[in-house]
C-alpha cells in the first residue's frame, strides 16, 4: 500500500489544481528529494509553472507543469512516489483519511512535500515511513505497462522467459506498472495460479485467465474502496481458510514479500 487503486485516488485529488500556479514549495526532508535534487532546484523547477495536467502510471504519480500563459513552454515534470505509507492531501483534505499498513495518527513532521498554489491552497505529500520520494522528469520509460491497461499479449510480453516467480515478475513495476503485494495476491487467488510458478510457464489459456483477472481485481476492488477490500483479504493470517474452497492457505515468501495463497486451488 498504497498500490495503483489508492495512486489512483490521489490522481483524481491533485486534477483539481490543475490550471492552478504553484506559488512555492517546501520540502523539509532533503534525503526525500531523488536523483540528485535538492531544494533549491526543486524551487528553480516549480515555482511561478503552471499545472497542466496530472497522470498516473501504475504507482507513479506526475504533474506536468507549464510556463504561465497560454502555450507556455513546458517546465520539469513532478514525479511523486509514495511507497507504503505515502498519502495526499489538498488544503487538509486527505484523498484517503487512512491506509491498511499505515498510521492512523495525522502528524504535520511527516509532510515530506508542500505545494504552495495560488489562491491558498496547499498539496501536501505525508509519509510516516519515508519510503516514498520526489523526482523531477522521471524516466517514464522504465515502468511497464499499467496494470489498468493489461491483455493476454502484454502480459505474454511482460512475463516473457523469466523463470523467477510468477508474482515477483507481476510485482517488478518495469514489467507491470501498478501492482502490489495486496493486489498481486488477490488477482493470482482469482486466477487460480501459485504465486510460486515460473513467470515462463504459464499456458496461453492461463495467460489470459491472469490477465482478465488482473483487471477484474483492479476494477472491483476499486468499486470497493481499495487494495485491501479483496475477498482474500481478511484470512491473509495464520489459520487462514481460503474463501473459494474452504482449504488452508498457506504462507509463503515469494520475491521478498509475505504471500497468502491457496495450494489446493492454485496450481
Amino acid at each position: 500500500m498504497p498500490e495503483l487503486i489508492e495512486v489512483e485516488r490521489y490522481r483524481a485529488l491533485a486534477a483539481e489544481v490543475v490550471g492552478r500556479v504553484v506559488a512555492g514549495v517546501e520540502a523539509p526532508d532533503a534525503w526525500y528529494l531523488k536523483g540528485g535534487l535538492d531544494v533549491v532546484s526543486l524551487s528553480d523547477a516549480v515555482a511561478g509553472a503552471t499545472v497542466a495536467a496530472v497522470r498516473r502510471i501504475g504507482k507513479l504519480l506526475l504533474v506536468d507543469l507549464d510556463e504561465p500563459g497560454v502555450g507556455g513552454a513546458s517546465r520539469p515534470t513532478l514525479g511523486l512516489r509514495f511507497g507504503m505509507t505515502g498519502r495526499l492531501l489538498l488544503d487538509g483534505r486527505a484523498a484517503l483519511e487512512h491506509l491498511e499498513y499505515g498510521s492512523a495518527r495525522e502528524e504535520p513532521a511527516w509532510d515530506r512535500l508542500r505545494l504552495h498554489l495560488g489562491g491558498g491552497s496547499e498539496l501536501v505529500m505525508r509519509d510516516p515511513r519515508r519510503l516514498g520520494g520526489v523526482s523531477l522528469d522521471p524516466d517514464e520509460s522504465r515502468l511497464g505497462v499499467d496494470a489498468l491497461a493489461l491483455t493476454a499479449e502484454r502480459l505474454e510480453a511482460a512475463l516473457g522467459s523469466s523463470r523467477a516467480p510468477l508474482k515477483a515478475r507481476l510485482m517488478d513495476q518495469r514489467q507491470v506498472a501498478g501492482l502490489g503485494n495486496l493486489l498481486t495476491d488477490e488477482a493470482l487467488w482469482r486466477a487460480g495460479l501459485s504465486p510460486q510458478r515460473p513467470a515462463s510457464g504459464l499456458t496461453v489459456a492461463e495467460r489470459g485467465a491472469l490477465a482478465e483477472a488482473v483487471g477484474c481485481t483492479v476494477r472491483i476492488l476499486t468499486a470497493r474502496g481499495g487494495s485491501h477490500t479483496g475477498d482474500l483479504q481478511e484470512q491473509r493470517r495464520p489459520g487462514g481458510l481460503c474463501p473459494r474452497d474452504g482449504a488452508a492457505l498457506t504462507r509463503s515468501e515469494v520475491g521478498g514479500r509475505t504471500t497468502w495463497w491457496c495450494p489446493a486451488h492454485q496450481a
